[in-house]
């Protein structure tokens, strides 16, 4: 994730935009959580599992690429008792949101509720092939997070975390706030504290992706119960589960 966020946002980063800034409690305990991709590899887990908590592993692509090194990536965390979530990086031009939902769920990106699965996470960012918002208004990219998001929660019964940058989502979408009631935010920022200024309506970030390391992202979340409780179910009351993660280099 955020393969292309350093290219376009830099060391200097925090967007300007009218949205709250929101910081994590500084006595909130965090927890160590890492994502991952084809980049790492196949990797070690009984190494990695005493220094983290939790990782997301990336397993599709448009409809058209699928991780290779997803079944020790996703599996392994699993079987080392790491709680492990996958996710899917969007292509808005490629097909629709429904059609990629349902590429991501059937290579791997669907949600259990066994305690040791967090919800597919929807990764969308600007294009690292052509147009920053892939040629579509923002009306129409709106249409189509939307798609993705109601084909995923209509499947596997979770709505779907959305991973991107509060530039990329103003720029894109409008600042649209059509997700907020539902979908747990990873917000990415590489530079301010806290996440920086959020998106348009959401009042936290469930993660936040502030700094790479070794090709991955290290980060810390408030307890491993609030981690397996960060999903919401639609037609369940409330609001998400709150998981404030602090990414280290």
């Amino acid at each position: 994730m955020g393969s292309t966020v350093a290219a376009h946002e830099g060391a200097d980063a925090s967007a300007a935009v009218s949205s709250a800034a929101v910081s994590p409690a500084a006595a909130v305990p965090q927890l160590p959580g890492i994502d991952v991709s084809s980049y790492q590899g196949d990797l070690t887990w009984s190494s990695i599992a005493p220094y983290i908590d939790f990782s997301y592993t990336k397993a599709t692509e448009g409809t058209y690429y699928t991780n290779a090194d997803f079944a020790n990536q996703y599996d392994g965390p699993y079987d080392a008792g790491i709680i492990r979530g996958a996710y899917h990086f969007a292509i808005p031009n490629n097909s629709t949101g429904a059609a990629q939902a349902d590429y991501f769920i059937a290579h791997g990106g669907g949600w259990s509720s066994d305690g040791k699965t967090l919800p597919g996470a929807l990764d969308i960012e600007y294009n690292p092939y052509g147009a920053e918002c892939y040629g579509l208004s923002q009306s129409s990219m709106v249409s189509w997070i939307k798609a993705f998001v109601n084909e995923y929660a209509a499947k596997e019964k979770a709505y779907p975390v959305i991973y991107s940058t509060t530039d990329w989502w103003t720029t894109c979408t409008g600042n649209s706030s059509a997700f907020s009631s539902e979908d747990p935010l990873w917000v990415a920022n590489y530079t301010a504290s806290g996440g920086g200024t959020l998106p348009n309506g959401w009042g936290y970030y469930t993660f936040s992706a502030a700094s790479r390391h070794s090709g991955s992202r290290s980060a810390r979340a408030r307890s491993s119960s609030s981690v397996r409780a960060g999903t919401r179910v639609p037609g369940s009351a409330g609001a998400s589960a709150i998981v404030v993660m602090v990414l280290y280099p």
